[in-house]
């Protein structure tokens, strides 16, 4: 990088909490943040918000008329931002950018309004401009006030991440010093999880301790299960004063698509990407790496394999959030980012309960975070005090 980043706010909302000091201490306790939803097939587990940020997304949606017909994925978006920017300390009147992607976008809105037009044989009035990708990005500009410009995106999986890289390539071309970049995601409708069940990837053990087996190499079963939420990240220039991280190194890959879901075996993806974002660091200084893993047997391994093949006899400190709070599609990558900080301020690394204790890090000072896409889209970011 031809200069470091700083993060200067940080703020999400998702089924661990929405301030900082909720969701760590979600992340302290070893229960999990699922519960049931009925489906057509029956109960299927899934992470949603809670009641009472449900409530706080209730009242940011009665409190503009043209906010009431918005999906929540716009709203959870618009809540983190404003968050996010109070952190920063930016006001209206800064010049910043705007990257916020979402793998499926206004999910809820666009299954509604698809249901009115085959009831009716005519779509609503607000159809189109309220289930457009590029619809969160541009509210919530609205909302900030910002001036431009407003990007938005979907590299499924990896979408947050690939809003950090888009982010720090205009900071380091000298276009603006400032940019708000997250992921949002409010998937989890009945179609959704059918389709992620169709693929045979989602959670049956409705009853188990821990339903989601993320980073459990010796699972029989694919274990992934939805969440929803949304992460944003305020990105500045050079080293500043009011940093609560920085990001220190970049790295992305793709790799040519062998199936419609999978990455290699070894994750030739993971293993450029994460080579890419340490090469100036060096593999020995990293102490930990919040992994993608999304809960299932081939995801979960491929990503660990690809680890192996990097840092060799010395492993860093493995974590991951998904048996937690599920995995949350295009908002997953910031909300890794946001337990990666975490763990940086509190210095003390999160571990997963039902894998073998890991020998803990004396000092946390470089954590890397991952995320890929289905079909290989890979991108790491290392992250430093």
């Amino acid at each position: 990088m031809q200069q470091p980043i700083s993060i200067t706010g940080l703020s999400s909302i998702s089924p661990l909490g929405r301030k900082r000091s909720q969701i760590w201490e979600s992340y302290l306790k070893d229960g999990h943040m699922f519960t049931l939803k009925e489906t057509k097939k029956g109960p299927a587990p899934v992470a949603s918000l809670k009641d009472r940020d449900k409530d706080v997304i209730n009242k940011l949606r009665n409190s503009e008329s043209k906010y009431e017909h918005l999906d929540d994925s716009v709203l959870y978006a618009i809540y983190a931002a404003r968050e996010t920017i109070l952190e920063a300390g930016w006001k209206s009147d800064s010049d910043f950018g705007i990257n916020i992607g979402s793998s499926r976008g206004a999910t809820s809105l666009f299954e509604n309004y698809h249901e009115y037009f085959l009831k009716k044989g005519a779509a609503k009035t607000l159809t189109s401009p309220t289930t457009t990708l590029g619809n969160i990005s541009s509210w919530v500009g609205h909302d900030l006030q910002s001036k431009g410009p407003e990007i938005s995106h979907s590299i499924t999986c990896s979408t947050a991440l690939h809003s950090m890289l888009n982010g720090a390539a205009w900071l380091q071309s000298g276009l603006t010093d400032k940019f708000l970049v997250g992921g949002s995601e409010a998937a989890l409708t009945n179609f959704t999880i059918a389709q992620m069940q169709a693929l045979k990837i989602y959670s049956k053990d409705i009853n188990d301790t821990f339903p989601c087996r993320a980073l459990d190499l010796d699972k029989k079963n694919n274990s992934m299960i939805l969440g929803e939420g949304a992460a944003m990240a305020c990105l500045e220039l050079g080293k500043k004063e009011n940093a609560i991280g920085t990001i220190s190194g970049i790295g992305y890959a793709t790799e040519p698509l062998q199936h419609n879901i999978s990455i290699s075996t070894d994750a030739n993806c993971f293993q450029r990407s994460m080579q890419m974002a340490i090469k100036d660091m060096g593999e020995e200084n990293v102490d930990a790496i919040v992994m993608h893993a999304p809960g299932t047997i081939k995801g979960d391994l491929a990503e660990h394999n690809a680890i192996q093949k990097i840092f060799c006899n010395r492993i860093p400190f493995l974590t991951t959030n998904k048996w937690k709070v599920g995995h949350t599609f295009g908002a997953s990558g910031m909300l890794s980012v946001e337990l990666a900080i975490l763990m940086l301020q509190h210095q003390q690394a999160i571990e997963v309960p039902y894998i073998a204790p890991q020998t803990k890090p004396n000092k946390l000072n470089n954590i890397l975070v991952n995320a890929v896409g289905f079909g290989g889209n890979a991108v790491s970011i290392l992250l430093s005090k």
